[in-house]
């Protein structure tokens, strides 16, 4: 018995000198003044998490470890977190991550030949990505000696996600506690009791349009936990931007403002109050937030207890207290209510009892969301060129990555979708040091100086272009082309992303597709003899996607397709004759081959329609929806995060819509923004209007009523008006064709403009073959009379076509501009040729009066007359003494009327 404090003794000796030898890495030495180093994780990806300490020169410890699993990732270790050195890493230890890691903590030994000197970062990395899943920067302590922790410095303004909290300086992902709301729903938080402060951090597997919701109920209040309650509200805007508001509830309804200005709902606290200048109202602070894999996380702080007591209710630490919490859409902002406000929660919603200084961590691995794809897509079809620039890297979905990374039609590293056998068009503006390529390389950059083999199917170092002058470069997949590819710069690695290749889509089934205003929508199309077959692809995540037919929101066709609460894609179409809910009618469309189907957020909207609507009853605004395909149709759109078949309201309005109409030309298989009057067109118009309403209609009278005048006058003054309106009108013309980009005879316009010019260039090749003219006292040959006759009629059908073509141009300039001229330009152009019509009849008047008096002044006129007064259309007819002519024949004067 009196050995036995002895050998109790001894055994704790001994397992203290093996536990310390086990933690040390078997006896390794501590001479690096890294030793007891101590960080948290900086997650990148893959919901990476966890504690980082240094045991000594060979080793470390990874505690409270969270990861989603990888391809092969290891321990990873470089001489700086930028995109060059990081990749030109190397492999630290023997130790593999392949699998899922849950709240793991472990002892991980370096490499024999690694040493903590040549290491500036420790990150987790996945080899054939090159991906960081998350690191921890290595500082030397301050003081230079062993066995002294080093803290990061951390103001966030300088964008470091490490944040300065006061007493609490951590990773902006890490807590001390974590709570599970529900399966894809976790509050974690740090209390801070010496600043009277509460970090509070939200993560959910949820879409990118949902909002997070937590916060305390009124202890006060009825049984209604909610009414009263003080609670957060945050998410991740449209552009990645984390964002968090103080919200207070008075009733389970969107918030609503009254025509008496009396707010009600689930609304922000500064709604209540009007405004917050100082702060006072809005006692949240938002510290942190991003979306990674699928799952949104932001962190925000608190105080305790605020100055406000109207609308936030005090945190007791030390008490048990009923917190609420939801998950729902949620609703950009509009004119009226300009913050992004919670909808109906959809039965996603709980409250719990919390003491919030009570230690808890009962969420045991990282959130696992199903859809971890949140970068764009972009969809490439054989019609619209794909536009290739270059811009700040935001979110670029493989980091680490250079500062500038490469855009598709204005999306940062989208994942690109491609058909076999549909040629791919990219429009090369990234700038003259960015060459882009297609290649089976994963980084790109020319894998041969990696010393790595890489095809490539398409471009290369010359396929570089500016704005000003971009480069167009073709790409035909074929069927050899493998599933996965990836478009990136020859000259620098990381700056673009994957290449889906698929077989078969829109663009194999539709004719003709165009991309819509602000590249948003992509516009499909295939025309029948007496229907039209339609698409629509959104080019970003929403809730609905709306194509309407109209110049604007207001009287426009709407049709609009969603995903219903059984996951069914539904189609219907609308009159719309107002900006609000109220203002948007159903109609009964025969809309047939309907289809609608939403991937990855991504809406598709597909049917067939008559181009005449059938209405058996004649009535209802459907009725008036005609497609005329030689007419162009106007095109808008919209989207929003949610969209009901019955019962619409305010929040079933657009989040985004377009910003002017397309003016989709349906036979030509092209569109052309809505603009205003072009000057070109302009110029054409007035062109017209001095040739057809002055010029040629002046050739006309002076041909007809100055041959009184004595001399070849008249004469001259026809040859010079004919051909200096008919030179205005082939210049006019090429203005037209200039502007328009083609010569097109699809509408009314030209087919009257065509017709006039063809009648108004046979008029000088007919005066070249004219038969000549009868000497004085000679019989008029029946070939001169035919010719007078028929260079006449022509003439003057010319001039009605001519003024035909002057109306429906301005009919055309209606349909294609909307301008608010037009029919005060069409009353000014009947007046003008009211004026001419008047003006001609009065002419006529003067000229038959000053032919009968010649007639009663002279008894005989003969075939051939050198007096041309008389007119060849209204002939003087003159019967003559037989002493004058024996024969008794009746002789008529004919006129000629062009020279």
């Amino acid at each position: 018995m009196h050995h036995t404090p002895i050998f109790v003794g001894c055994f704790i000796l001994i397992c203290s000198i093996v536990c310390y030898y086990a933690d040390a890495g078997s006896g390794c030495s501590k001479t690096s003044p890294l030793v007891d180093f101590e960080s948290e994780f900086e997650m990148v990806q893959h919901q990476l998490r966890g504690s980082f300490r240094i045991i000594d020169d060979c080793s470390f410890r990874v505690s409270n470890f969270d990861m989603l699993s990888g391809t092969d990732v290891h321990w990873w270790g470089a001489i700086a977190p930028d995109v060059n050195n990081f990749t030109a890493g190397f492999v630290v230890s023997d130790k593999k991550l392949n699998e899922t890691y849950k709240n793991a903590s472990f002892i991980v030994h370096l490499k024999k030949n690694v040493k903590w000197d040549q290491i500036q970062v420790i990150a987790a990395w996945d080899l054939p990505a090159a991906s960081d899943f998350g690191h921890v920067i290595l500082r030397k302590p301050n003081n230079g000696s062993a066995g002294s922790p080093s803290v990061a410095p951390s103001p966030s303004e300088d964008g470091n996600p490490w944040e300065d909290t006061g007493s609490i300086s951590i990773a902006p992902t890490s807590f001390e506690n974590c709570k599970v709301l529900a399966d894809n729903y976790r509050v974690r938080w740090t209390l801070s009791t010496q600043d009277k402060l509460i970090e509070i951090g939200l993560e959910g597997a949820i879409p990118t349009t949902n909002y997070m919701a937590f916060g305390w109920a009124n202890p006060n209040g009825s049984s209604n936990l909610m009414i009263g309650a003080d609670v957060a509200v945050m998410g991740i805007n449209e552009d990645g931007v984390p964002l968090v508001d103080d919200f207070y509830i008075t009733r389970l309804s969107e918030c609503m403002i009254n025509k008496d200005g009396m707010v009600h709902g689930v609304c922000p606290d500064t709604i209540f109050e009007g405004s917050d200048p100082v702060g006072l109202v809005n006692n949240t602070r938002l510290i942190y937030g991003h979306r990674r894999d699928g799952v949104s996380f932001v962190r925000y702080r608190r105080p305790l207890v605020t100055v406000d007591k109207k609308y936030d209710v005090p945190i007791n630490h030390t008490a048990s207290m009923d917190v609420i919490w939801a998950v729902g859409p949620m609703k950009p902002p509009d004119a009226i209510r300009p913050f992004y406000l919670p909808q109906n929660h959809g039965g996603t919603y709980g409250h719990l009892i919390l003491n919030v200084s009570e230690h808890v961590n009962d969420c045991l691995g990282p959130l696992d969301a199903e859809d971890k794809e949140d970068q764009d897509v972009v969809i490439a079809d054989a019609n619209s060129p794909l536009v290739v620039t270059s811009g700040p890297a935001l979110h670029y979905p493989n980091p680490p990555n250079p500062a500038k990374v490469l855009y598709i039609n204005k999306k940062e590293a989208p994942l690109l979708r491609v058909e076999r056998g549909v040629p791919v068009k990219f429009s090369l503006q990234a700038g003259h040091d960015v060459a882009l390529y297609i290649t089976s390389d994963m980084l790109g950059g020319n894998a041969t100086l990696r010393n790595m083999s890489e095809t490539i199917y398409a471009g290369g170092p010359e396929a570089e272009g500016v704005q000003a002058s971009p480069t167009e470069l073709t790409w035909a997949p074929d069927r050899n082309t493998p599933d996965q590819v990836f478009y990136h710069s020859i000259f620098q690695q990381k700056m673009g992303w994957r290449v889906q290749v698929v077989d078969g889509g829109l663009s194999d089934m539709y004719n003709n597709s165009v991309l819509l205003d602000d590249q948003q929508v992509t516009f499909f199309w295939t025309l029948s003899e007496d229907s039209i077959t339609i698409a629509a692809r959104g080019e970003k995540k929403s809730g609905y996607l709306a194509i309407g037919f109209g110049s604007g929101m207001i009287n426009s066709y709407a049709y609009v397709g969603w995903m219903d609460e059984a996951g069914k894609g539904r189609v219907k179409t609308y009159w719309i004759d107002g900006k609000g809910a109220l203002n948007v009618h159903p109609t009964k469309e025969n809309l047939t081959f309907v289809r609608c189907k939403s991937e990855s957020g991504i809406i598709t909207l597909e049917f067939t329609r008559p181009l005449k609507p059938s209405c058996p009853d004649g009535h209802g605004p459907q009725c008036k929806n005609i497609i005329d395909p030689t007419t162009p149709l106007k095109v808008i759109w919209a989207m929003g995060a949610k969209w009901v078949d019955k019962h619409l309201s305010d929040g079933n309005m657009h989040s985004s819509r377009s910003s002017r109409p397309m003016r989709v030309l349906l036979m030509r298989g092209s569109a052309e923004a809505e603009q205003d009057l072009q000057p070109v067109l302009a110029v054409h118009g007035f062109m017209m209007f001095l040739a057809w309403g002055i010029l040629l209609p002046g050739g006309i009278l002076a041909a007809r009523y100055l041959k009184h005048v004595k001399g070849d006058g008249w004469y001259q003054i026809h040859v010079y008006l004919q051909y200096s309106g008919l030179s205005i009108v082939l210049l006019g013309l090429l203005f037209a064709v200039a502007e328009l980009r083609g010569f097109y005879v699809s509408s009314v316009h030209v087919k009257f403009g065509i017709a006039a010019i063809l009648l108004a260039c046979i008029q000088p090749v007919n005066a070249f073959f004219r038969p000549k003219k009868p000497a004085n006292g000679e019989l008029v040959s029946p070939n001169r009379i035919l010719w007078e006759y028929s260079h006449a009629i022509v003439g003057r059908c010319t001039i009605g076509i001519g003024i035909a073509a002057q109306f429906t141009g301005m009919k055309h300039l209606g349909d294609r501009y909307d301008s608010e001229n037009v029919h005060g330009l069409i009353w000014a152009l009947i007046i003008w040729f009211m004026i001419i019509a008047l003006m001609a009849i009065y002419l006529e008047h003067q000229e038959r009066q000053r032919r009968r008096d010649r007639t009663n002044g002279r008894s005989n006129w003969v075939l051939g007359n050198e007096d041309d007064s008389v007119d060849l259309l209204g002939p003087t007819i003159s019967i003559e003494g037989k002493e004058s002519h024996p024969s008794g024949t009746m002789e008529v004067q004919l006129e000629p009327l062009r020279g």
